[in-house]
């Protein structure tokens, strides 16, 4: 028993071309270190003998109809095999073109590479895509397995050229092979025994180099990375709990741990981490699915990411620089509306610039406006609203992501820069005051439920003249009628009182600054459990994004009223104002089905 608990496990992805030999590769594997099923070699011989086809061990592989009919390895298989060291999960994943999305999948779970080139053909289109692509995923113990070396008669001279050319390609990736290993599958040279039939080779052979794969550290050891995947509210029997909800990529996270939640920055202590109909545990780690209750009631959204305060801070922004691979239908183009998944967050995007477009095949960079199918691209992308993620060369598994067109996934890639964007000024404020804040012992849950409403930012939006101020004030009037608390804030109650000392040279007004400001006190009234109603004059998208910024979107409603808008959405549109008291109706009509306040039918 203590000797199969010292066993290490580890994932190898094996990569290449079609038909350069990774599945006899793998077969003969399986079959020189007794790893098959009893029998089941010979079962595999007596079907060939009867159908009168010569045995290959890539055979043992193909157990798929579609596999066998077409020849080509369509899914990527998992096969098992173990040395005296290690227990081996090998991810034999596709070669051909068509297939990339799915050597992409069983890459992505890898810790080491096998990238197969068959002796005879030499290095292949798809043998320097697959290269690059290892290398985009952060996959770094690469060895370099020159099949078919029978075919070439063992020469010596065509394994080195291959290796000339083929190092001189990785060299421009910044990826430095761990080493090149000349071998026949079919033959058994040099795959689990050394080869006789060339003897002027020195290395290692497939099964030694693998043994020396180092293991990656274990999840557990990295920062602690949760995404929210929900927070659920129990009310049964007096049950009060309020469950933070996800799974933990990296680290670990125990009872009494200081938490922060980021893009939003609000900080809380483990309360409890609970369990289903079994004992609580004190503390729980990567891979598995988790719950956690919270000292402090804050509000928590889906995509957040839970991170201790006390380790490496994830990256927040709405511009990042990232490496993408495009598999979709369609070229990936600028402009155009996408959907990026990343953890639990599903935004909005679209692609800013596509700063180079780079030819797999060459690794020649070239200016292009789109990115086509199967193609590699360095893009700068602008998400809808800010999210938080690491860095690809910081943690792997939170700088992921995949782009979705048409609900169909098109694409993915990592992010490896953090760039500024309009908000990135403010942010740090906010978090800081989010860190900073003194907590009342009302929470705002607790108001909410003394006060019959949702505490909530309502903006009339317009241009002047356009009866928006009119609006604001009657809409004030009505709720405060049907006993709701509620107040109306005009924008020169800002400019003249908190902005003023914020003039600027030719008496002009600092327009960021004064939304900044309003929208903090916004903040403030609202966490006092107010409705609070404000109008305001030619609101853009950027200040939308900017009052988002200091306060969460799901507590605003924006109004707009009249046609010149340059918002991208509202909550409520009212294209042409003709009777004050039908709108106000609308927007009372909409908080209540918004749930901002109640509703009796």
């Amino acid at each position: 028993m203590s000797d199969f608990k010292s066993r290490e496990d580890m994932a190898i992805t094996i990569v290449g071309h079609v038909d350069h030999g990774k599945s006899t590769i793998i077969g003969r594997l399986m079959a020189d270190t007794n790893s098959l099923p009893e029998g089941k070699l010979e079962q595999v011989k007596e079907n060939c003998k009867r159908n009168s086809k010569p045995f290959e061990y890539a055979f043992l592989l193909d157990a798929l109809k579609d596999e066998q009919a077409q020849g080509i390895t369509i899914d990527a298989a998992r096969c098992f095999f173990k040395t005296d060291i290690r227990d081996y999960i090998i991810l034999d994943s596709p070669g051909h073109i068509e297939f990339l999305k799915n050597m992409v999948t069983g890459a992505s779970r890898a810790e080491a590479a096998l990238l197969v080139i068959d002796a005879k053909e030499g290095v292949q289109e798809n043998s320097t895509r697959h290269g690059y692509l290892l290398s985009m995923l952060g996959i770094n113990q690469i060895s370099v397995i020159v099949n078919k070396m029978d075919l070439v008669n063992y020469d010596e001279k065509i394994f080195n050229n291959i290796i000339e050319e083929y190092s001189g390609f990785l060299e421009k990736i910044d990826v430095k092979p761990t080493s090149f290993i000349p071998v026949s599958g079919l033959k058994g040279d040099n795959v689990a025994n050394k080869s006789e039939n060339m003897p002027w080779y020195k290395g290692k052979t497939v099964l030694q180099q693998l043994d020396e794969f180092e293991n990656a550290k274990p999840l557990t050891e990295a920062p602690f990375r949760m995404p929210v995947q929900g927070v659920y509210k129990f009310t049964n029997k007096g049950d009060s709990r309020r469950i933070i909800a996800g799974t933990i990529e990296s680290g670990k996270v125990s009872v009494g741990d200081e938490i922060v939640f980021y893009p939003s920055g609000k900080q809380t202590k483990v309360k409890s981490i609970e369990a289903f109909n079994a004992d609580k545990p004190k503390s729980q780690s990567a891979g598995y699915a988790c719950g956690f209750t919270m000292t402090d009631q804050i509000y928590i959204t889906r995509g957040e990411i839970a991170v201790r305060f006390d380790e490496l801070k994830p990256q927040v922004s709405s511009r990042m620089r990232t490496n993408i691979f495009w598999l979709g239908k369609e070229p990936l183009t600028l402009g155009k509306r996408y959907l990026l998944k990343i953890g639990t967050a599903k935004i909005g995007m679209q692609v800013e610039k596509i700063e180079r477009v780079m030819n797999a095949s060459n690794l020649n960079n070239e200016e292009k406006t789109e990115v086509e199918r199967n193609e590699v691209a360095e893009c700068i992308l602008t998400l809808d609203k800010v999210i938080a993620f690491d860095l690809a060369k910081n943690l792997a598994s939170t700088s992921r992501f995949v782009i979705v067109d048409n609900y169909e996934i098109a694409g993915g890639g990592i992010i490896g820069e953090t760039l500024e964007d309009r908000q990135e000024w403010v942010r740090e404020k906010v978090i800081t005051r989010n860190t900073k804040w003194e907590k009342s012992v009302i929470s705002r849950e607790r108001r909410a439920e003394k006060y019959n409403q949702k505490s909530s930012l309502i903006i009339v939006a317009g241009t002047k003249g356009s009866g928006k101020k009119e609006v604001a004030k009657e809409l004030e009037r009505k709720l405060l009628e049907d006993g709701k608390f509620v107040y109306y804030m005009g924008m020169s109650n800002i400019l003249y009182g908190v902005d003023a000392d914020i003039k600027v040279p030719n008496n002009q007004i600092n327009r960021q600054e004064q939304i900044r400001r309003m929208a903090e006190v916004a903040n403030l009234m609202m966490d006092a459990g107010m409705i609070l109603i404000i109008n305001l004059c030619d609101l853009d998208k950027h200040e939308v994004d900017l009052i988002n910024t200091v306060i969460d979107m799901d507590n605003i409603k924006i109004v707009c009223i009249g046609e010149e808008q340059v918002i991208d959405k509202c909550d409520l549109c009212i294209p042409k104002l003709e009777n004050k008291n039908e709108v106000v109706d609308k927007i009372k009509s909409m908080l209540q089905e918004d749930g901002v306040i109640f509703k009796p039918y």
